[in-house]
């Protein structure tokens, strides 16, 4: 076994295409959800079987398959946990020139501004509680709008998820019907033009009543075309780092990667196909 640590951004996918190309046939990642997304972007296509193993500020694929916050814990578990293809998320932004990967999910607009205004500092000092304080810090302030298109749609918002996993943020649910499983997003796009609404919002949240309150719409979708004025800079994130800016495209890419799942996560996602991953040797 070879342990590898990071040294600086974009350095996990680097690590993970060498250590594939020399022969590896388990790839373990110890970190928060933007060194997950990194070592998945250097494994899309390959089936060598990614296992997550929960540190930095937050792990939400970990808490999505209840593999708990503890790393000793989740080691633990790894043994019985068994290699599923999964399909993931796809970011083109740049006209089409840069294409990036992510598991859980993508935020544009009001999330994706807060994550682009939470300095590493703040983060490292704070955690979570980092991002609940620049939330907060925007009630009643005006909101970008952009424009999405779904299934032949155009609306506008200020806020839309695309996600992968219902677990948002380690703390909340706000995608209550997807799971790794899918080969769709759950979007669910918010209406308003500042932030006010969202206090109502984040209501509907907590009691599980989003769908069907005004204002907001819940959707199956597997692409998605978001799009800003040109005076307007609107962020995008994808698994709680900031990804780019509009305009960009969406999409899912089937049977993309291989990864290490709790049996009993499969078996609370409905999962009932038979065909558990090839891994590497065979």
């Amino acid at each position: 076994m070879t342990v590898t640590p990071t040294t600086g951004p974009k350095a996990a996918g680097a690590i993970t295409r060498d250590a594939i190309a020399r022969g590896a046939d388990l790839i373990l990642v110890a970190g928060g959800d933007g060194t997950i997304n990194e070592t998945a972007e250097g494994m899309i296509g390959s089936r060598v079987p990614l296992g997550i193993l929960p540190a930095g500020t937050a792990n939400v694929l970990a808490m999505e398959m209840k593999l708990g916050w503890r790393l000793e814990r989740a080691a633990e578990r790894l043994k019985d946990c068994e290699p599923y293809r999964v399909s993931v998320g796809k970011l083109t932004t740049g006209g089409g020139a840069i294409e990036r990967h992510f598991l859980l999910m993508a935020g544009i607009g009001l999330d994706a501004h807060i994550v682009y205004n939470v300095s590493s500092p703040l983060k490292q000092r704070f955690g979570k509680l980092a991002y609940w304080v620049a939330g907060w810090s925007l009630l009643g302030r005006k909101l970008a709008q952009f424009d999405i298109e779904v299934d032949g749609e155009t609306r506008q918002c200020s806020f839309a998820l695309l996600s992968k996993v219902r677990n948002y943020g380690g703390d909340l649910e706000i995608a209550r019907g997807v799971t790794l499983f899918d080969d769709s997003f759950e979007a669910v796009i918010f209406e308003g033009r500042t932030s006010l609404p969202y206090v109502k919002y984040f209501a509907g949240v907590a009691v599980n009543r989003l769908d069907g309150m005004r204002g907001v719409r819940v959707i199956r979708v597997s692409r998605a075309r978001v799009s800003a004025p040109e005076s307007r800079s609107v962020y995008v994130q994808i698994d709680g780092e900031i990804a780019g800016s509009l305009p960009a495209e969406i999409s899912i890419v089937p049977d993309a990667l291989t990864l290490l799942v709790p049996p009993e996560y499969a078996v609370r996602a409905g999962d009932a196909r038979p065909e558990i991953a090839a891994s590497a040797a065979d």
